[in-house]
């Protein structure tokens, strides 16, 4: 696909500094870049980089504006805008409207006819799937789920019954949502599994990770609000909530019943207990262990950076020994005290 920039200036509404007529076809690095290219700077310490581009034109702020060899498009986010252009110039695959001849589909399923129906996919009772929607191979649409227009499930996607999906939303291969939460009741020393008769509920604009699972809820449902994006390999716990616009890296992982705010940012390999509430706009760096709720919006972080490991041992040392030294702390302070009592009885 071939756009000129001055189309892409007046689609994004941004300053084009260079000639309209530039056609620009892909994306690309500021070192890999060529004339059809389309490259962006959003931190400033590529601006080395930026001096000997040939890209076609280059997305940047107005402080790297002066450095540009190239056409420029000017404006404030140029992050954001280059990748409202790399979706132009890369649109997703489109499959074919209809069912592939290998689908198995429900009779009572509500298909809007510009759906795509991949190869091996099956379409339980009661689904319904919305206008240009993608459903690629081997997906499993359980009995009830409801996906909306423009949702694109890449491949073998599991979406397990009752499931609704949101318009736009993406969900990466091997991705299981609605899976039976882990719930379970101790009688004479044995677990009793207690039925999830909840669901799963995502908003509108969400993206899912390869490979993540969302568990349905046990009683009420497991929410996912607009706008929340989700990493990779992340497990979520039965009736948890995540709030609109919030992004989970790889590897996290959420205990059931603990509510996420809006806007929040959690690092990878974070561990979330359950029955916690963070509030907007908070920031949890990676690899932090979260054991309460967290009250106000800020930046948290927990653990130990890696260290030598004969240091590391060290300080494990230190570390197990501080109940000790605090309880000869306690009997110094009592000494001290009582001391004190003694001379002001003198006195």
């Amino acid at each position: 696909m071939s756009v000129s920039i001055g189309e892409l200036a007046v689609r994004f509404g941004c300053e084009l500094r260079g000639d309209p007529g530039v056609q620009v076809e892909r994306v690309a690095s500021l070192a890999q870049a060529d004339a059809q290219s389309v490259a962006f700077v959003a931190n400033p310490r590529y601006r080395a980089q930026l001096a000997a581009t040939r890209a076609g034109v280059v997305v940047l702020d107005e402080a790297s504006a002066a450095a540009c060899p190239v056409a420029a498009l000017v404006c404030a986010n140029p992050h954001a805008l280059f990748a409202r252009i790399a979706a132009v110039l890369h649109p997703a695959p489109a499959g074919p409207p209809g069912v592939h001849p290998s689908a198995v589909v429900a009779a009572d399923a509500v298909l809007d006819p510009s759906a795509h129906i991949g190869p091996l996919s099956v379409i339980g009772s009661g689904v319904v799937v919305g206008a240009r929607a993608y459903i690629g191979p081997q997906c499993l649409l359980e009995d009830g789920v409801r996906v909306g227009e423009d949702v694109r499930l890449v491949a073998r996607v599991t979406l397990c019954r009752g499931v609704t999906l949101g318009e736009r939303s993406i969900v990466q291969p091997g991705a299981v949502i609605g899976g039976d939460g882990f719930g379970f009741a101790q009688e004479a020393g044995r677990w009793l599994k207690v039925p999830q008769t909840g669901s799963v509920r995502i908003g509108a604009d969400v993206e899912i990770g390869a490979n993540t699972t969302v568990d349905r809820g046990a009683i009420e449902d497991t929410v996912i609000e607009e706008g929340a994006k989700l990493d990779n390999l992340i497990q979520i716990g039965h009736n948890v909530r995540i709030g609109a616009h919030s992004a989970l890296a790889a590897c996290v992982g959420v205990s059931g019943s603990t509510s996420i705010g809006r806007r929040c940012m959690i690092g990878g390999q974070v561990g979330i207990g359950g029955h916690l509430s963070i509030c907007d706009d908070v920031m949890i760096t990676g690899c932090t262990m979260v054991s309460h709720s967290v009250t106000r919006p800020g930046v948290y972080s927990g653990g130990i950076p890696l260290e030598e490991a004969h240091t590391w041992r060290r300080l494990v040392g230190r570390f197990k020994r501080l109940e000790s030294l605090a309880q000869r702390l306690k009997a110094l302070e009592r000494h001290f005290v009582s001391a004190q009592d003694l001379e002001e009885d003198d006195d």
